[in-house]
């Protein structure tokens, strides 16, 4: 699961109308893809199950689990509580780029709807957020009958023409969110990121478990423009003219000042953050989110025992 030769190519995904089926497809090669990893069967760990043990009563085998991994989970009872993963899209107007047949919000849209689908088969609660200038929509987690399909039917939902109050957006969710869970942010950060470490310190602080999907299209990254052209800010509408083969050295010097202004700020926060170039597999994306959480849940466990 390491060679991204073995996945889907995005822009081939892409090409699948239906949202859904997108997800259903990326799904089941997460699943065939940790099968034949050294990892398999790590990811049933990440929710609602916990290995077998003897005396362990049979009836409460997951036995469709066990036919994905050749491994033996129980679920957990009520009382050990699942997980409750709020998804929260940026669908501000530079979202809409996109120079390989698709767009970033396409990509984001894919992502959130795949995640929704693969907590949800394990017995978690999704929800979703969307927003821009601020809060759009908003859906609690849930796992029940047809929250998935509500789920893929606001991702589904063309972006409103707004530009990103980040900061805004982020503070206003900490409002919604009172009880303690993950928030998985999936934006490009074309914002000022001035305000906004403070609002993922909040949220933090409230208890919240955070992850950063920051995307962003090959071309943003590595500026391969060639020709001189009028270049228009999405959001803001302000034109310049621009010469890539004089802009090209400065650019990316402030990219990566920039990439690493947020990482830093991650650091500082506890913030799992993920850079995702859109022409990467989703199924990799997913891939990496799901071992960065299995290192991290190992982690707290070699620091409890330490303790005690």
């Amino acid at each position: 699961m390491t060679s991204s030769t073995t996945f889907l190519d995005p822009a081939a995904l892409m090409r699948i109308k239906s949202l859904e089926l997108r997800a259903k497809v990326v799904v089941e090669g997460l699943w065939k893809g940790m099968h034949r990893s050294p990892y398999h069967g790590f990811s049933v760990e990440f929710s609602e199950y916990r290995a077998y043990v003897q005396g362990d009563d049979p009836r409460y085998i997951d036995w469709k689990v066990l036919a994905r991994s050749d491994r033996t989970y129980i679920k957990k009872f009520e009382d050990e509580t699942n997980l409750r993963c709020q998804l929260v899209i940026d669908h501000s107007k530079s979202m809409g780029y996109g120079s390989a047949g698709y767009t970033k919000a396409d990509y984001a849209a894919t992502l959130a709807a795949t995640l929704a689908s693969f907590l949800m088969q394990q017995g978690d609660a999704a929800g979703l957020t969307t927003f821009a200038n601020g809060i759009e929509e908003h859906l609690p987690p849930r796992n029940r009958p047809g929250h998935l399909r509500r789920i893929i039917t606001e991702l589904e939902r063309p972006a409103k023409a707004t530009g990103t109050s980040l900061d805004i957006s982020v503070g206003q969710l900490a409002d919604m969110l009172r009880k303690r869970g993950m928030i998985c942010l999936i934006t490009d950060l074309l914002a000022p990121l001035d305000k906004l470490e403070r609002q993922l310190a909040l949220l933090g602080a409230m208890g919240h478990d955070l992850v950063l999907f920051h995307l962003m299209d090959r071309a943003e990254i590595e500026f391969t423009f060639e020709k001189s052209a009028h270049f228009r800010d999405a959001e803001s509408g302000v034109e310049r003219f621009v010469d890539p083969q004089v802009a090209r050295a400065t650019y990316l010097e402030r990219l990566k000042v920039h990439r690493d202004t947020i990482q830093a700020a991650c650091e500082r926060n506890n913030v799992e953050y993920h850079f995702c170039p859109t022409d990467v597999p989703l199924e990799q994306v997913l891939f990496d989110f799901l071992s960065a959480r299995q290192r991290k849940k190992r982690s707290k466990g070699s620091v409890a025992r330490a303790t005690a």
